[in-house]
């Protein structure tokens, strides 16, 4: 669920005339990393967003930070924040934001610099990020990917577990995704391109909204655009087929931190504990939890941290 807050006044006057850092002023891409004790930690207002964050503060706090959430739902005006020093650390995806910032920095017509492979993606993450004074923390196992749903009855019934198999079926797809679908690489064309799917519709009724699993689900269409931390399919009877050739950017989550403030080894340390247990799996029932079972995502940050040995009861 997605929730707007009110930005504070100092916050929106800095994102208004602000666009980050000029070449002239970027002092901070060679000052030492900073180790501020008080930081603020940025999330986008969305669940999984919101349970990142927390568990960033928890990490943070047992390291002897003290840590504030602030909440901004639009990256434009979270990222030249975090620039300024206003936001100290967010949780991002790397194959998304190394898009963001290369349209950012070379226009919106800029060849995308994000693609299927991590290592190709996170060395252009970071060198975007590292002029405007950010840092780009490791990535972890967890990845929030876009991915494609059927019916577990229509699975069984074609014998399909990968996007391949959908292909090699020669079956007509009516697609439920968002309408950008139609043009998006990742979506119908890829799926003709890449994997040979006969995509012979696109029902605009958004990616991973309850209208377009239900669609699925009904026989309306036959297979729906959603992502792979998507808690709600086992309610509607859906599968994912696994992206076997690698269509996807590599969208792992990655903190990025204000090197200034953030960039200290301390703070590594407190975020990387994180990547050695959070996988994708793991991501999707903490989605769960407060999607579906309507729980605070501090309690199920806090509770899912302790159960893996990350955070003192």
């Amino acid at each position: 669920m997605r929730a707007r807050h009110l930005l504070p006044a100092a916050l929106l006057t800095l994102t208004a005339c602000t666009t980050g850092p000029t070449l002239e002023t970027q002092g901070t891409v060679t000052a030492p990393p900073g180790d501020s004790k008080h930081l603020t930690i940025g999330t986008a207002g969305f669940t999984e967003s919101d349970l990142l964050a927390q568990m960033y503060a928890l990490l943070l706090n047992q390291a002897g930070y003290r840590t504030k959430i602030l909440s901004v739902t639009n990256r434009e005006l979270y990222e030249p924040a975090l620039e300024a020093g206003q936001i100290d650390v967010v949780p991002e995806y790397a194959a998304t934001f190394a898009d963001w910032l290369n349209a950012k920095v070379n226009g919106p017509e800029a060849t995308p610099v994000g693609s299927p492979d991590l290592a190709t993606t996170m060395s252009a993450l970071r060198r975007l990020a590292a002029p405007r004074g950010l840092t780009v923390l490791d990535p972890g196992k967890a990845v929030d990917q876009n991915a494609f749903a059927v019916t577990a009855d229509y699975a069984r019934q074609h014998k399909l577990r990968t996007l391949s198999d959908l292909g090699a079926a020669k079956l007509p797809v009516r697609l439920a995704a968002g309408d950008e679908c139609v043009q998006r690489p990742y979506c119908e064309p890829g799926l003709k391109k890449t994997y040979g799917i006969d995509i012979t519709a696109v029902d605009p009724k958004g990616v991973g909204t309850t209208q377009s699993k239900q669609a699925v689900q009904n026989g309306q269409d036959q297979m729906v655009l959603t992502t792979t931390t998507d808690a709600t399919l086992d309610a509607f009877g859906l599968v994912l087929l696994a992206d076997d050739k690698h269509l996807q950017n590599a969208d792992y989550i990655v903190p990025v931190v204000n090197r200034s403030r953030a960039g200290s080894k301390g703070v590594t340390k407190a975020l990387g504990a994180l990547n050695t247990v959070l996988t994708t799996g793991d991501l999707a029932s903490l989605n769960q939890q407060v999607d579906s079972w309507r729980r605070l995502p501090k309690d199920v940050a806090k509770n899912y941290l302790i159960s893996k040995g990350l955070l003192r009861p």
